[in-house]
């Protein structure tokens, strides 16, 4: 091969690149020239074939050449990439002017609606906001609160168990304890947070959410607790609902009370929600043990106090009537968007 044709092989790549149209075909064009198979690439195997006087002159003029137009082809790929942008920016031209369909915004999720409700009710009565862990010592889930191993009440919560000496927290009554050991009464707190028990199905979730209250004072009675529960029921469901308070057992309260309120769906008279009875439970409820106390290194006599807890879940079932605890954690847009 001679140096014209080495000439005439630059000549044709470089009108080549500069012709095409396009990305790809220009690619197209380098392999025809530049690639393994192509024009400059097979002159470069000839150099065998030349005398050895002629092949350092040879070599230079395929290695100029090859620079020049590696050089060439990266120019016109840059070019045509900007044409090719500037082409799809005007293609994808917005246009404001253009209206879009209106979406469905988003709605406060019940559970939420629901504690948020009862934060501010029981804010009016001089109680704060507490939280606590979600993964807690088995003695601030059982011990602290009088419900020591092999208590017959642990039967009563079935419970994930993270190690020997860790659970999923049961209940939300720990929160007591910590704030208990951590500051001086008098108390009032309110706290809440998820909880976690092995049980699922239509009135029962394995996490579900749980309101615990608690005031510590001098002087507090039966008849606090009784008039505390009932101004928050009426806040709460509506005006006129009476409250009651059957004798129960805690382990952590004594005496202690299941807690129920006229139906607020069927204002008592009966109806499917209360199971024709015209009431409805709400919660548990009692004086603090004072052995809840003695774990807490809280002086007692000297202070006393109540409890009190109710389930989210169910809070907003009664309020709203819902027929199926698991909606709540379906996050069905067809179920939120009615809050």
């Amino acid at each position: 091969m001679s140096q014209t044709q080495l000439t005439q092989i630059k000549e044709n790549a470089l009108k080549a690149f500069s012709s095409a149209q396009n990305s790809q075909e220009l690619y197209g064009f380098k392999v025809q020239y530049l690639g393994k198979s192509g024009s400059l690439t097979e002159s470069m195997k000839l150099m065998a074939t030349l005398p050895k006087e002629e092949k350092p002159l040879f070599g230079k003029m395929v290695n100029e050449i090859k620079t020049e137009l590696e050089a060439a082809y990266e120019q016109a790929e840059a070019s045509l990439k900007n044409k090719e942008i500037d082409a799809k920016m005007l293609s994808e031209k917005l246009d404001l002017s253009f209206s879009t369909a209106a979406k469905e915004q988003g709605k406060e999720h019940p559970i939420h609606k629901v504690t948020n409700e009862i934060f501010s009710i029981m804010a009016r009565l001089g109680y704060s906001l507490r939280t606590g862990p979600l993964i807690e010592k088995d003695y601030y889930n059982f011990e602290a609160l009088n419900i020591p191993p092999n208590h017959p009440a642990r039967d009563m919560q079935d419970t994930f168990f993270v190690d020997e000496s860790h659970v999923l927290r049961t209940h939300t009554s720990p929160i007591q304890i910590h704030s208990l050991e951590n500051e001086k009464p008098p108390l009032r707190i309110i706290g809440t947070g998820p909880v976690f028990r092995c049980d699922s199905d239509i009135s029962h979730l394995p996490n579900f959410h749980q309101i615990e209250g608690m005031c510590v004072d001098e002087k507090v009675s039966m008849s606090d607790l009784k008039g505390t529960i009932s101004f928050f029921v009426r806040e709460f469901f509506g005006p006129g609902l009476k409250t009651r308070f059957r004798p129960s057992f805690f382990p952590f309260t004594e005496p202690s009370a299941e807690v129920d309120c006229s139906c607020p769906i069927c204002k008592g008279k009966g109806c499917s929600m209360c199971k024709q009875t015209g009431w409805i439970e709400i919660g548990g409820s009692g004086l603090i043990n004072p052995k809840v106390f003695a774990h807490a290194n809280v002086e007692y006599p000297k202070w006393q106090g109540f409890a009190f807890g109710f389930g989210v879940e169910r809070m907003a079932i009664i309020k709203y009537g819902v027929d199926d605890i698991r909606h709540f954690p379906s996050n069905d847009v067809r179920f939120l968007k009615q809050f």
